[in-house]
């Protein structure tokens, strides 16, 4: 069944220390995981490719910063979603905003993320840097998955499952046609 799935993560540390000690290789994905979609399975897949065990730590509803209504599901709605599928062996919600403390107390073989942060693996202060960082703590390997797959929770809500009133949704429509990012950026450092 696959809520025997989720753990604590105090019972997922025990578990994956086990699980090392018999000489198994654990990999682990972290993320909000908000709208379950194809590139979250194609990445689990990938992710489980790596190693002999796969666990996945979910970010608590208390520390998704995603915007207004988000997450749309709640923590127990996605660790049972992504209990589901088969590829994955344990699912645990994270207590902590980032990932860091979750990886010093699993202390996985191998740390998976999207090709979405490699980009930002060049900035020492960005989350996937410091990832990587604590993982090099216990000698653990960070890989990126090159999936050709790509989809954004946050993209699919925005564009097919909007939180907002339709006259607030055009004229926030209206404005990205008319602004670009750049133009916004000007304007507010302007005006310091």
């Amino acid at each position: 069944m696959a809520t025997n799935k989720i753990k604590s993560l105090d019972e997922l540390a025990v578990i994956t220390r086990e699980l090392k000690r018999q000489g198994k290789t654990v990999v682990q994905c972290h993320g909000c995981f908000d709208l379950m979609h194809p590139g979250h399975i194609a990445h689990f897949e990938a992710a489980k490719r790596q190693g002999d065990v796969l666990v996945v730590t979910v970010t608590s509803d208390s520390y998704v910063n995603k915007g207004p209504g988000r997450p749309v599901f709640t923590e127990q709605v996605r660790m049972k979603a992504i209990a589901a599928l088969e590829v994955v062996d344990y699912v645990a919600l994270s207590r902590w905003p980032t990932a860091e403390q979750t990886i010093r107390l699993l202390q996985p073989d191998v740390y998976i993320k999207g090709q979405d942060v490699a980009k930002s693996l060049d900035d020492p202060l960005s989350l996937a840097s410091k990832e990587r960082d604590v993982l090099r703590e216990h000698g653990g390997q960070f890989r990126v998955t090159n999936e050709p797959i790509v989809y954004s929770s946050s993209s699919l809500l925005v564009n097919h499952f909007s939180s907002y009133p339709e006259d607030t949704r055009q004229f926030l429509g209206a404005f990205k046609t008319r602004y670009s990012q750049d133009d916004v950026i000007s304007y507010l450092v302007s005006r310091i």
